[in-house]
This record gives structure tokens, C-alpha cells and sequence, in this order.
């Protein structure tokens, strides 16, 4: 599935979760790299206002739909893709890089949510070796030397994989930024995936999310913070429509 932005093309280029976990299984096994992005609407909206954060998402490696939205313009457009949610990625993607003898690192949100994460991820996978956790400080700036330093030390820690939770587009950026810093390191951007595991943030009931409503859930619970979110995402869906039939005819 491709989204036209700014006359250029972005592409969910891995359909479902099945192909996702065989793509990483293999570049863990061969301690080959990645960036891995998780699309969903709210992206969409600012990868047209931000020009770094378009370059940086083109750069990614490996890109999911991470939103309903995302899925439903898909089958429009004829070029279905699966729903492949990044906060349902971090204990599969965890498992598999134990089961590759690699260790992973935890980047982002506090320290206090990264030790929990942690405790989480080492209960449910017994052997799972925690190389690095590292909480940059507020204003962090992943275009810095300081994000290079950061870097720097998740590759020196040796870390296979590393989970990137700072929110779009800092951590898409930093992923795109660390392919040159640690080649071998897999950069997996999951939002609150993190917060999520460490009980720092608590996400939708699962029958809110059999029935896509996880959103409105969301936007109930922080209105003052999530209502022009999702307005700005409404304004955009003609446009994106429009789109997936052109798609769909072969535009």
C-alpha cells in the first residue's frame, strides 16, 4: 500500500504480522539491522507538515499499519494489508531476539517506566538479557550529538535490538539516524509500547479494540491533548480516500 506525500511515496511494504516476524527472524540471525516504523493516521497527518520526519520515515527499513484507518484505505485501494500494532510488538519482538541470543535495549520515556518494562519482559521471558535502558532528558533532541552519543552506547552495549518509545517523529528520526551509528542493531519505533508494559499508561480495553474504537477511548480519556489530534487527522481522510481510488484504478 503507498500514501502519496508531497509527490513522493511512502510504502507499507510489509503486509501482516506473519511476514513481519519472518523479515526480522532473519536479519536477527544474520545481525543485520533494521528500522522498523509502525504507520498509522496521525503519522500521515504530520509527515505532511514535517519535511525531516518525511525523510527519516522513507529512510525506515521495514514499515507496518499501525491503525485501522490505515487498513481500511488499503482494501480501498485493492492492496490489503493486516493491522500490525507496535505496542502488540515488543514481547514477540523481545522473544525473538532472545531466541537469537541477542540481547536488547529499552530507549526512551522515564526511568522509572523503563525499570518496570523491564521487570515485565524479564518475567514473561525467562533468559531475556537487558543490555541498555536509557531515558534521554526532556527536550531531547534526536538530530543532536547528544542522540549520536546515546547511540553510540546502545550499539556499544551490544544490543540486537533496540525499543525506541519517544513518541512521533523523535523516535522514527532517531531510528533513521542510528542505521549509519549501530548497523547491526534493529530500531523498532512502539510509542507507549513501553509504558504500556510497565503499567505507566493504560491502553483500551480489548473489546474497545475488537471493535476500532480504541481512538475515541483514547480521545475521552486526554481531550484537552488528543481532540485537535484527531480533528486534524479527520481533515485529511478525503484526501487520503481520494487517493486509494485513484490506487484502485491504477492511478
Amino acid at each position: 500500500m503507498d500514501f502519496r506525500i508531497r509527490d513522493r511515496r511512502l510504502r507499507v511494504n510489509i503486509p501482516d504480522r506473519a511476514r513481519l516476524m519472518a523479515e526480522l527472524g532473519e536479519r536477527m540471525r544474520q545481525r543485520r539491522g533494521f528500522a522498523l516504523a509502525t504507520l498509522n493516521l496521525d503519522h500521515l497527518v504530520k509527515l505532511r507538515q514535517d519535511e525531516v520526519f518525511l525523510d527519516a520515515y522513507l529512510a525506515q527499513d521495514l514499515v507496518v499499519a499501525d491503525g485501522n484507518p490505515v487498513v481500511w484505505l488499503s482494501r480501498l485501494a485493492k492492496k490489503p494489508v493486516s493491522l500490525v500494532p507496535g505496542s502488540e510488538l515488543v514481547v514477540p519482538m523481545a522473544e525473538l531476539a532472545r531466541d537469537s541470543g541477542l540481547s536488547i535495549a529499552l530507549f526512551g520515556s522515564s526511568d522509572a517506566a523503563l525499570a518496570d518494562a523491564a521487570q515485565d519482559l524479564t518475567r514473561r521471558l525467562p533468559g531475556l538479557q537487558i543490555s541498555a535502558r536509557i531515558a534521554p532528558p526532556m527536550g531531547f533532541d534526536p538530530q543532536s550529538p547528544a542522540a549520536d552519543a546515546l547511540l553510540a552506547e546502545v550499539r556499544d552495549s551490544g544490543a540486537g535490538l533496540c525499543f525506541l518509545a519517544l513518541g512521533a517523529p523523535r523516535q522514527e528520526i532517531l531510528a533513521a539516524r542510528a542505521r549509519s551509528i549501530a548497523p547491526q542493531t534493529g530500531f523498532a519505533s512502539i510509542g507507549a509500547g513501553l509504558d504500556f508494559l510497565g503499567g505507566h499508561q493504560k491502553r483500551a480495553p480489548v473489546w474497545v479494540q475488537k471493535i476500532a474504537m480504541e481512538w475515541l477511548w483514547r480521545m475521552l480519556s486526554s481531550p484537552r491533548r488528543l481532540a485537535g489530534r484527531y480533528l486534524r487527522c479527520a481533515l485529511l481522510l478525503p484526501e487520503l480516500v481520494a487517493d486509494a481510488l485513484r490506487l484502485r484504478r491504477g492511478g
